[in-house]
């Protein structure tokens, strides 16, 4: 097998070459085996459409829910902000990125078509909200990747507010640091961790390869437990 090094140079390679040879389950199977098993977002984050595939470094946004768009008191100045840190955040994004935010109550849009415009333009490759997303026909328009729980089109404001970025972030039973790898196609979205990435793509690569081989055995004949014993991926 080649080494790490000779697979893939920096981000742009690795993203090519899993875009083109790898997809969540088998990324997900591998960190299965090294350990790290509660890597996969939960199954209602869905692509808006199912060909979407996006994979990208974490930029994490969190959300709060607010009663009032500028209530008329309070100690924190950031609530008198429209949308808080929200338009901080997306101007922050950087080329390769993925806007992933979190956080709040699953019952308004936390992205959009200007969201999408705006993070296309800085580079970005997609966004993953665990709430809903809207304006579904300009994002399906720019063919921009978005996961989300699907199309609502209730607002955030003034419901809702962005409160910090690139700070940790949990959905579901995964944890997200900046800088993860988010990996998302028709089947979910899973969190590579920085500390594995080498290891799990390389194994990744690996085993994908290696499953078209026992696809091709398997459809000229031989059986699943003859296949398994001799290559053992099933």
């Amino acid at each position: 097998m080649k080494t790490p090094r000779k697979l893939w140079r920096d981000d742009a390679g690795l993203f090519a070459l899993a875009r083109t040879e790898l997809f969540t389950a088998v990324v997900g199977d591998i960190m299965d085996k090294l350990g790290a098993q509660r890597q996969f977002l939960p199954p209602q984050i869905r692509p808006l459409r199912d060909d979407m595939v996006t994979i990208g470094r974490a930029m994490t946004v969190l959300e709060a829910d607010v009663f009032a768009d500028r209530p008329a008191a309070g100690h924190n100045p950031l609530l008198a902000k429209p949308f808080g840190l929200m338009l901080e955040a997306l101007d922050d994004l950087k080329p390769n990125e993925i806007y992933v935010c979190a956080g709040a109550s699953p019952t308004y849009a936390l992205w959009g078509e200007l969201m999408a415009t705006r993070a296309r333009q800085c580079g970005a490759v997609g966004a993953i909200v665990d709430g809903y997303s809207r304006d579904t026909r300009g994002i399906l328009a720019l063919n921009f990747p978005t996961f989300s729980h699907g199309p609502y089109a209730q607002d955030q404001a003034p419901r809702g507010k962005v409160i910090d970025f690139r700070v940790p972030l949990r959905i579901g039973d995964a944890t997200i640091q900046p800088g993860d790898i988010l990996f998302g196609d028709i089947d979910g979205v899973c969190v590579v961790p920085r500390t594995l990435e080498r290891e799990v793509f390389t194994k990744a690569l690996e085993k994908a390869r290696g499953e078209k081989v026992v696809q091709k055995a398997i459809a000229a004949g031989m059986t699943a437990q003859a296949a398994f014993k001799k290559y053992g991926i099933m």
